[in-house]
Parts: structure tokens; C-alpha cells; sequence
């Protein structure tokens, strides 16, 4: 939308209803030129009575609190005159100024109190109370206000976001227009947040030349970082170069000159691996050569072993009560002996069976043992599979960002090592090669490592393929499980699970025990049926309850997609009603007693736990909750995370989705006792093997899949390995 295609709304600001000092949402009261009053939204840090705005943007309809204008864009004069800027000063909107403080500066100075606060702090440091350190203060916390309002005056005039100017000021302070003048494409790096077009736009809008250093030099990162986005560790140079050259429609030598540049200063690595050019951004090279020297040192290291390790094992036999396969044995002997192993099989295999072993022969030999998963689903499932507290990766690491706010950080590392003796990480699929750098780094030097996990599924979101390359250098010792176990032998889940990953159709006629398959093939009668799956037919017939039922499809888009899904799950399972509060958040209604999931990691979201016995921050990609209180008037949303309630500024609602449906993808390292699975088409690319595998292998106790068989017999032949380019295996392999 062009700004000629906004709507402008100009008047005074009488009043500011909530204000979010981290990220500049505001919602405020505007009087306008007719005496009307009106509400007003948008990213408008330090807004105050008494100052002049005019909005560009758009009216939107407010559930309960009626119309109100949506700024996207906007102008903003300081108060004028004596008592408009004492209205202004005595809001507290400059810190160190209340009333009293600002009744004796604007007696004082009267239509002057701003600019003389600005520019002489040591005019105010004379008047009674005030002093030489407050008045500095004050003076540089109105520079800062008026600076941030002349950035976001500059940004508005070029089509860009408001909010940048927050995470531009934040960073750069009052040099941030300067640095935009200088290199427009700050903007789409990683700690602003644009996207390469605006920067680019921005860039030609202020007569950069189209060949110029920094455009081919943006353009080199942004193609490094956007394919980083899809998995790929490296892109070879012959492909980057080229590509490059047509997203900026430039020469390819003078490309090759910019890359020589990038190369120079260290921003990108280039380097002969796995019989190409490898080009790195340099995080993501200094992430794979740690992790791979790491590994390697690792699984050079034989331990002395353990000399009654028999006696010990036949200990752990009696305490659990179980007899273990020579498979399992083998495994222990290998866990006694090696610093670093791999674990890995499908369904029923006896993963967890072997974990529980480890862990008790682990403890009988003085170790002592850590437990993590790559989500808080994983860890959870973990613990209750072993009994023992098992964390996500990132609460082990001591996540957080750094104090420039942007930069995240692991407070664990080398010089803060853990304190355990032996990791046993589960779900290693899901874990991407930055990740698996940040977990070696904290690890003791002579630490214990045990890696599980199914190298079947789906690969991390994040790239790398790192589980999957760890296996395929034969450089760790690793142990395969393959025999099915009696306890699951019977289980259709397992051996229909089993055969998709051996490319054979699984057996879909035979509907019994927990696989059943339910043959739709409009799109609109499987959504029908699937609503009347969770809100009647399974918890009526098999007493199995919404909240244990999870609806799985390959895509968010369409109408078998997740977002429609969940509309229509919405509609049945939490309708609407007389005092249960709801709000419109873009195309989606969120509404008390929503199950909802957090799509993004956020260090900073305050929880506390529902008995007030315990707080902290942190909410992580992948936790699943329910939506517990909906506060109108205060624009907050509390979400219940299995007893920690996380409040959200409606500002904030983007980070979170509903998930009585979810995509495949971000099914991956949970297990729940009834799955649903809507297979009627997608997109190609998401219709193949792992896909199916990874869906079928969430399920506990029942599955059903609802819709087209010739869908399942496609996923079951398209046995698509996305390639990754990652340097990893070759490392480890030393090639």
C-alpha cells in the first residue's frame, strides 16, 4: 500500500492509554481539528499530551472498543506554547520531569522550555531542585525523544516501517541517520529486520549508483542469508555469483569485485570443501569448522571404560526390571567406552528403552548427567519417557540477549562451561549446525556426549544437516536400532511407520486397532469431518479429549492448510460466548480458552508460574499453551505454558498461532496420543516420504488420516532428500 493510498488523521494527543517502551507501541487519544476524539494505534514511542501528530493509515473495527485509526506512518511536531509544553512535561514522558519540575522550568523559560532543555542543561541546572546531573539527564533523554521522532520522520518519507526506527535508534543512537545515509542496507540486517528490497529502495532513492560497493555487498550477504533461511549452510560461488548479479541486474564482474571485498574483511569465507567453492557468512563458517573439530577430538577419545561394567549392567537389568537385547548391550558398552555416540531408529526400536540404561549406568559410574531436547515439547516428552528433568537446549544454555538487546547470547559457553559429566541430547534431527556450535562450546572438556535421534525425519528448520551428516561421516561411533520390539510389534502406527520409510504403501484398508484412514476427497468434507472428529466423534466414542487430539497437515495455505484448519477448529471447540473475551489480530481472532503456540524464540517475555511460587522470562518456538485472560483494557494476553503464564502486549500477538492444527514441520520432536492427519494435495515439494514418516511417527494411540489414499501413496514413492549444502561430513571425514 502506497502512501497516496492512506488515509491522514491530524490533531492534538490528550491522552496515552498504553505505551510499550521496548518497541514504541502506543495506543493513544488524538482530538482532532472538528473537536472529535478518536482512538489511535501504532508504533509511536514517547508520545505525549499536548503534541501535534498527523497519521497516514488506515480505520479498523475493535471488537469492544469500536473504530480506531491504525498509524502506519506518521508526523509529529513538540507542543507549541507555554501550556501545551507544560502538558507535555508534566505527562513524565521525559524522564526525571514530573508536574513540580515541569511547572518550575516552563515559569521559567516559558514558550522556550524545550529548546533551551535541548541545548543549555545548564540553564535548567540553575532552577531550584534540579541541579547539574538532572539536568544533563533530562536534557539527553528530550534529545533522545526528538532524534527518534526525526528518524522516524526520515523513515516515513521514504515508505519504510516505523518500527526500524526503534532498532536503529536502539543501536546507533543519534548517529543512526547518518549511518543510513552512509549504507542504507543496515536495514535488512539481521538486527533491524527490513527486507532487502527496502533497504534497496532506500539505496537507490538516495542516488546510489546501482554497481555500488555496498548494494553488491548487501546483495552477496542477503543471498548467503536468505538461502541460510532454507536450510543451506554454504552456497557454492558459482551459484552465488551469478544469482546475485540478476537480483541486482548488474555485471558479474563487477559482483566478483564485491565478493573479493566481503572475502577480504572477513564478512564472508570462501573455502574449498566437499569438492566445491563454499561460500560462508561467517557465523555460519565458524559454527561448522568448531563443530566438526569438536566432534572429531570427541570421537578420537576412547575412555579407560569400566572394569565391572558387566556388573554394573546386570545392576541396572534388576533395577528396571528388564532383560536387555544384545543390541542394547552392545550399546552400553559403547556408552562406557566412547566420549561421543550416536543413537538412532524409527518407532519402537527401543530408544527410550536404551536412553533409561545409559542414564542408570551412567549414575552408577559417579557421572553426573544432563538431559536435552532442541523444543520445550521434546524435553517434556523426555523427562516423562525417562523420569528424569530434561531441558530445552536453549534454557541449558542460559539463553538471553546481549545487552545491546539484539544479539543473542548463551550465557554457558567455554569460559562458563556446564556442570555435568554426561549430555544425553534427544531429537538431534531437529538441530541446526549454529545450535549444535553453541551446545559443544558449553560442554566440559571431558564431558560425555550422546546423540539420539531418528535420522529419517525431517532435518532441522535452521541450517545444516547435522544429525544426518554426523551419521554419514562414520567418523562417530554410532549404533542403528532396527529390531522392532514385542511391546509395539502389534502397534499399526509402528509397522505402517516402518514401511513408509522402506517406500512400501502402508496397509490403509485394514482400519482397526490405532491406524485407521478415512477417504475424503473434497478438501471441504475432510475439514468438516476432521471438526467433527475432535469436537464429538472421538471424545464421545473413545473418550479421547480435544486437548489430546492434534490435527497434523503438510500446509498452512488452502483448506486443508493450518489456518484454515484451525479457523474451523476455532469455530467448534472454543465458539464464541457472552463474557469470554477475544482479539482481532490481522486476519486471526484470538479469544480465551484458544490453544495457541509460539512460533519464534523470545528471551524477553516475562512468565510467571499460576501459584506465584516462581518467575522468569523466556518463551520458546514451539510451545504449546492456552490463552488464559484476555485484558482490554490493559491491550494483554496471558498465555497458560503448563502452569507459567506468559504475558503478551497486543503488539506482540504476531509471535503467536493457533494450534489445535499445526504444520508437520512443526510437529517435529512431540508425541501425542491422537493424531489427525489431512492429506488432500499441497504443494508439491512437501508431499514426500519424510514428510509422511515425520506425521505418522507423532501419534501415541491412535492416527487417522483423513482424506485422499493417492496422496499417501505419492508421499509414500516421492522419496525427496532435499539437498543441503553443508561442509560438515566432509569435515569430519577430513575431505
Amino acid at each position: 500500500m502506497t502512501e497516496n493510498e492512506l488515509t491522514e488523521l491530524s490533531g492534538t494527543v490528550c491522552a496515552i492509554i498504553y505505551a510499550n517502551e521496548e518497541n514504541g507501541y502506543t495506543v493513544l487519544r488524538v482530538e482532532t481539528g472538528d473537536g472529535e476524539t478518536v482512538t489511535a494505534t501504532g508504533c509511536l514511542p514517547f508520545a505525549a499530551p499536548g503534541e501535534q501528530i498527523t497519521m497516514h493509515g488506515a480505520w479498523t473495527r475493535h471488537p469492544n472498543h469500536g473504530e480506531q485509526f491504525r498509524a502506519d506512518y506518521a508526523q509529529r511536531s513538540m507542543p507549541v506554547g507555554a501550556q501545551a509544553i507544560y502538558e507535555y512535561l508534566s505527562s513524565r514522558v521525559i524522564k526525571g520531569i514530573g508536574p513540580a519540575t515541569a511547572s518550575v522550568i516552563v515559569s521559567q523559560f516559558g514558550d522556550a522550555s524545550l529548546e533551551v532543555i535541548e541545548n543549555e542543561p545548564e540553564r535548567i541546572a540553575e532552577l531550584r531542585g534540579i541541579g547539574r546531573k538532572k539536568a544533563l539527564e533530562i536534557s539527553q533523554a528530550l534529545r533522545r525523544q526528538t532524534g527518534l521522532r526525526r528518524l522516524m520522520e526520515y523513515l516515513g518519507a521514504h515508505g519504510l516501517k516505523m518500527q526500524y526506527a526503534m532498532r536503529l535508534y536502539r543501536f546507533y543512537g543519534e548517529q543512526a541517520r547518518d549511518v543510513l545515509n552512509e549504507n542504507p542496507y543496515v536495514i535488512c540486517m539481521p538486527h533491524i529486520g527490513g527486507e532487502f528490497s527496502e533497504a534497496d529502495a532506500l539505496a537507490l532513492d538516495l542516488g546510489f549508483e546501482g554497481d555500488s560497493a555496498q548494494r553488491i555487498a548487501a546483495a552477496i550477504v542477503f543471498e548467503l542469508e536468505h538461502n541460510s533461511g532454507n536450510g543451506h549452510v554454504f552456497i557454492p560461488k558459482e551459484k552465488l555469483l551469478p544469482v546475485t548479479a540478476q537480483l541486482i541486474d548488474v555485471d558479474l564482474e563487477a559482483v566478483e569485485e564485491g565478493f573479493e571485498v566481503l572475502t577480504d574483511a572477513g564478512d564472508v569465507v570462501c573455502q574449498s570443501v566437499a569438492g566445491c567453492q563454499a561460500c560462508y557468512l561467517q557465523a555460519l563458517y565458524e559454527a561448522e569448522a568448531y563443530t566438526a573439530q569438536r566432534i572429531a577430538g570427541m570421537a578420537s577419545f576412547r575412555e579407560h571404560g569400566q572394569a565391572d561394567l558387566e556388573r554394573i549392567i546386570e545392576g541396572v537389568e534388576r533395577e528396571q526390571g528388564i532383560h536387555y537385547a544384545p543390541m542394547q548391550r552392545k550399546t552400553l558398552d559403547m556408552a562406557a567406552k566412547n566420549r561421543i555416540m550416536v543413537i538412532t531408529g524409527g518407532p519402537g526400536t527401543g530408544k527410550t528403552t536404551t536412553v533409561r540404561a545409559i542414564i542408570a549406568m551412567f549414575e552408577h559410574m559417579g557421572l553426573k548427567v544432563q538431559l536435552a531436547a532442541p523444543t520445550g515439547r521434546a524435553a517434556k516428552r523426555m523427562s516423562e519417557l525417562t523420569g528424569r528433568e530434561a531441558s530445552t537446549i536453549h534454557r541449558l544454555l542460559e539463553a538471553g540477549y546481549a545487552p545491546d538487546g539484539f544479539e543473542l547470547v548463551f550465557r554457558r559457553n567455554e569460559d562458563e562451561p556446564l556442570k555435568c559429566d554426561a549430555l544425553i541430547l534427544d531429537e538431534c534431527s531437529m538441530v541446526d549446525i549454529t545450535l549444535m556450535k553453541a551446545l559443544l562450546a558449553a560442554l566440559p572438556r571431558e564431558c560425555r556426549l550422546v546423540m539420539v535421534g531418528d535420522a529419517d525425519q525431517l532435518p532441522s528448520v535452521g541450517p545444516g544437516n547435522v544429525f544426518l551428516d554426523i551419521l554419514r561421516s562414520n567418523v562417530v561411533p554410532t549404533v542403528r536400532l532396527t529390531e522392532i520390539f514385542r511391546q509395539t510389534a502389534d502397534s499399526r502406527i509402528v509397522r505402517n511407520a516402518h514401511m513408509i520409510n522402506a517406500g512400501e504403501h502402508p496397509n490403509i484398508a485394514e482400519n482397526k486397532g490405532d491406524f485407521f484412514f478415512m477417504r475424503r476427497l473434497n478438501q471441504d468434507a475432510s475439514v468438516e469431518l476432521i471438526t467433527q472428529l475432535c469436537s464429538k466423534r472421538l471424545p464421545e466414542n473413545m473418550k479421547i479429549m480435544p486437548q489430546d487430539i492434534q490435527v497434523l497437515t503438510p500446509t498452512k495455505r488452502g483448506a486443508c492448510g493450518t489456518y484454515n484448519l484451525n479457523s474451523s477448529l476455532q469455530r467448534v471447540l472454543n465458539p464464541p460466548a457472552e463474557g469470554k473475551n477475544e482479539k482481532r489480530f490481522g486476519e486471526f481472532v484470538f479469544r480465551e480458552g484458544d490453544r495457541v503456540m509460539q512460533i519464534r524464540n523470545d528471551y524477553d517475555i516475562i512468565w510467571v508460574s499460576s501459584d506465584n511460587a516462581a518467575k522468569g522470562t523466556g518463551v520458546f518456538n514451539g510451545d504449546i499453551g492456552y490463552i488464559s485472560a484476555i485484558d482490554m483494557a490493559k491491550e494483554m494476553l496471558i498465555v497458560d505454558y503448563d502452569g507459567r503464564l506468559a504475558s503478551y502486549g497486543f503488539e506482540m500477538l504476531h509471535e503467536l498461532e493457533h494450534a489445535w492444527a499445526m504444520t508437520v514441520h512443526k510437529s517435529q520432536g512431540s508425541e501425542y496420543k491422537a493424531v489427525i492427519l489431512c492429506l488432500n494435495g499441497g504443494p508439491q515439494p512437501l508431499l514426500h516420504r519424510g514428510v509422511l514418516y515425520t506425521a505418522v511417527t507423532r501419534a501415541r494411540e491412535l492416527l487417522i488420516i483423513v482424506g485422499d489414499e493417492h496422496a499417501v501413496w505419492q508421499m509414500t514413492d516421492n522419496y525427496k532428500q532435499t539437498r543441503r549444502y553443508s561442509g560438515l561430513r566432509a569435515r569430519l571425514a577430513g575431505n
